[in-house]
């Protein structure tokens, strides 16, 4: 079968990897000139564990074990990364309940190796902490995220596959033979498949509007929400990756540490009309009341403005975060047609197992 993936991102290139391992002819359409320009050149790098979702959801069910994938892909091929641990902290008493149920949920989750602990013991792990409690997992790591998406690349070509870059997916329409495909870019044309997987992110939804007698009610709104992130000028307090508990959103302005063991804070949730990757130094004010609850030794004047990304929410703010959605034909009922909507954390983690779910849907 002739796959053709749009998007090449860790998604794209994740499901790309996977259709040509399972024998496809597989090509890739990548509107930008080089892969993971878009979300995942935006986040945190982190290797989640799983244990934030509610029983049954595919994070639920990919996350973990998209966590132990990823550590496998990357020892066999050569990705840097660091089983570095994590720390989610309460401060409170209620959050200290907040924190046992997220301890709760990890376990009918099947996270490994998760251990609540008192304030005491996570300050002799990492002195600079102030809590009353927190939950220990061991698993939780960070990764090169781009050293990955170029491991993909390598075996989605190594199999057969290619990228097509600048080449911008502008209609699809469904054939008695297949797919046929126009695109744009500096040499514009179309080509015809027999299958088509839409990983293109935040332009899911335009692709879904572009196919020809897709119906629109199944294309969900998307709601955007920008993570901004400071870097810390100094050397870094923690030797893990420490979280608050969530907020409505996202995880909570969170200690992040690069594989070089440089120190970060982010995303918090910025709700945007439009995609903007600036940073507005002045976010550094509520970042500075936020990680003091939990490092009250943060010094003044220690965030500089770093980057920005943008989450492709398919609910907005006050609701309950939405699963990923994965629409095959058995749903909108056209064949070779597989829809990746609202693919966001912990979409790096879930990558191999959400691109195995995503390939299987093809032969349906």
């Amino acid at each position: 079968m002739q796959v053709l993936v749009i998007g090449a991102g860790v998604i794209g290139l994740a499901v790309a990897r996977a259709a040509a391992l399972a024998g496809h002819d597989v090509i890739v359409a990548e509107a930008a000139d080089g892969i993971g320009t878009g979300i995942s050149s935006r986040n945190s790098e982190v290797i989640h564990a799983g244990m934030y979702y509610p029983t049954g959801s595919r994070r639920a069910r990919f996350c973990p074990r998209g966590n132990r994938m990823l550590y496998e892909f990357c020892e066999a091929h050569g990705v840097a990364h660091r089983r570095c641990g994590k720390l989610i902290v309460a401060t409170t008493e209620t959050e200290r309940v907040r924190v046992e149920a997220i301890h709760a949920q990890g376990i009918v989750n099947g996270v490994d190796g998760l251990e609540l602990i008192g304030g005491n013991a996570a300050r002799d792990m990492e002195p600079e902490l102030s809590c009353v409690a927190a939950l220990m997992s061991p698993t939780t790591g960070v990764i090169d995220g781009h050293g990955y998406m170029l491991a993909l690349q390598g075996d989605l070509e190594a199999h057969g596959g290619a990228i097509a870059f600048q080449t911008p997916v502008e209609s699809m329409t469904l054939t008695p033979q297949g797919w046929r495909v126009r695109f744009g870019g500096t040499e514009a044309g179309q080509f015809e498949v027999d299958a088509v997987v839409n990983c293109a992110g935040l332009s899911a939804q335009n692709v879904a509007r572009s196919i020809e007698g897709y119906p629109v009610e199944r294309i969900p709104k998307q709601f955007l929400a920008k993570g901004n992130y400071f870097a810390f000028a100094g050397r870094p307090a923690f030797t893990r990756l420490i979280y608050p508990t969530p907020v409505d959103g996202g995880l909570g302005v969170h200690v992040t540490l690069d594989l070089a063991g440089r120190m970060r804070f982010g995303p918090d949730v910025e709700w945007i009309d439009h995609e903007n990757y600036e940073v507005d130094p002045a976010r550094a004010e509520s970042f500075y009341a936020r990680i003091r609850s939990y490092w009250p030794g943060l010094p003044d004047g220690s965030l500089v403005p770093d980057y920005a990304g943008v989450r492709p929410k398919l609910t907005g703010p006050g609701e309950p975060a939405a699963d990923f959605m994965i629409e095959g034909p058995g749903d909108h009922g056209m064949r070779g047609l597989v829809n990746l909507f609202g693919i966001e954390s912990p979409g790096l983690t879930s990558s191999l197992p959400l691109a195995d779910e995503a390939v299987a849907y093809l032969a349906a």
